[in-house]
């Protein structure tokens, strides 16, 4: 009788055991509630034998980039947390730093200033355009790399940092405070035969309302014609396009666009406007709302297209925040030119004089080194405008 008790309550563990097994299988290989992916992180975060050495937050950032990337939509992004706090500085107009903007590509040993934000610090401390800064914190930028120098160079605000800049082949140290850089979206020049150039960086936050001084501005000193250059423009704000055209146009559709719930949207302008003479700017690296303000204002009969084809853009995204920092801007509508045009089914915006440049030229206008004269796409600008 021993025996077969002991027997009995060895099946019972056996079954017991097994049980548990099935349990546990189910807990840790199936969990039927959770998704793919959350399955897929818990069998790592449990089971891979190399645990210790991971960065999982290295690896969700790459997860999600994939799932996004996987959309095949080439509009949508994902951002990890230091670029969406990049890409809300941007959209802002607005960072913490210095207020300088340098080439990528390393000169005599350092990165070259190509501009300088006016009344910002590092005007104040005394950088001119065309210097390269060596050395940050005694640290050579030819060791530190490109990316690594421009995070040292940035900080919190109301710190100081010191820079080692070359100046006619002579170094100086030079300590400049980071502060609070508001940039200038929108700038306005006169140029010959009474043409006003108002050149657009972005569509984000005071877009409007700075091109709209520039505008006026302009018109104040004399101007009869304007040329708006919205090349290297990755555009921004439909609140701003908007109202930036409302001033523009007389009465009319503006804009035209569909979200993902079918729901429709029209824009549209009032009576007043400007009426002047108008050229615009444009080129490959022209995108969303600043390819929309040249085929707005073409569709309407008021401006020129001058430069080479716009990327050609139909669908506008929103940034929605992930809650670790990171975030994904998703495309959930698509939008369309005054007369109801897809500027992405069209392959993009084609200019009416086409003025194609080499990669040099290219570069050298998108880093504004070109004076008008030497610019061959705005010459062909005021040319159009003269009925040349």
């Amino acid at each position: 009788m021993k025996r077969n008790w002991a027997l009995l309550a060895l099946t019972h563990l056996a079954v017991a055991l097994a049980a548990v097994a099935i349990t546990l299988g189910v807990c840790v290989g199936n969990r039927p509630e959770e998704s793919k992916l959350d399955k897929l992180e818990h069998l790592i975060q449990e089971r891979y034998i190399g645990i210790d050495d991971v960065d999982l937050a290295a690896v969700e950032d790459a997860a999600a980039n994939a799932m996004v990337e996987a959309l095949g939509d080439r509009w949508s992004y994902y951002l990890d947390e230091a670029s969406y706090q990049a890409n809300m500085e941007a959209s802002n107009n607005a960072y913490v730093g210095i207020g300088v903007t340098v080439s990528t590509q390393l000169k005599d040993g350092g990165m070259e200033v190509l501009a300088v934000e006016e009344g910002g610090p590092a005007q104040e401390a005394g950088i001119l355009p065309q210097d390269v800064i060596t050395a940050v914190e005694g640290a050579l930028v030819s060791d530190l790399g490109w990316q690594e120098a421009s995070g040292r160079i940035r900080g919190e605000e109301h710190t100081f940092v010191e820079l080692t800049v070359l100046r006619g082949g002579e170094e100086q140290v030079l300590r400049v405070e980071r502060r609070r850089v508001e940039e200038v979206v929108a700038t306005g020049q006169m140029l010959e035969n009474n043409i006003g150039l108002v050149t657009i960086r972005n569509f984000h936050s005071r877009c409007a309302q700075e091109t709209v001084e520039a505008i006026e501005n302009l018109r104040a000193l004399g101007a009869e014609a304007l040329i708006f250059d919205v090349r290297f423009n990755p555009g921004g704000y439909l609140t701003e396009l908007v109202e930036l055209l409302d001033y523009l146009l007389p009465e009319g559709v503006i804009f035209q666009g569909v979200e993902y719930t079918g729901e429709e949207s029209v824009e549209t302008s009032d009576e007043n406007y400007l009426d002047m003479p108008m050229a615009v700017l444009m080129n490959g690296d022209s995108y969303s709302a600043a390819e929309l303000f040249a085929a707005t204002l073409k569709e309407y009969g008021v401006a020129t297209l001058v430069g080479e084809p716009t990327v050609g853009k139909g669908r506008y995204q929103v940034v929605y925040p992930l809650g670790d920092g990171s975030a994904v801007g998703l495309s959930i509508g698509e939008y369309f030119t005054s007369q109801g045009v897809s500027l992405e089914q069209e392959g993009g915006l084609q200019p009416d004089v086409a003025v194609s440049v080499d990669e040099e030229t290219y570069a050298q206008i998108a880093y504004g080194q070109l004076t008008p004269e030497e610019d061959p796409q705005m010459q062909a600008a005021i040319a159009a405008l003269l009925g040349e």
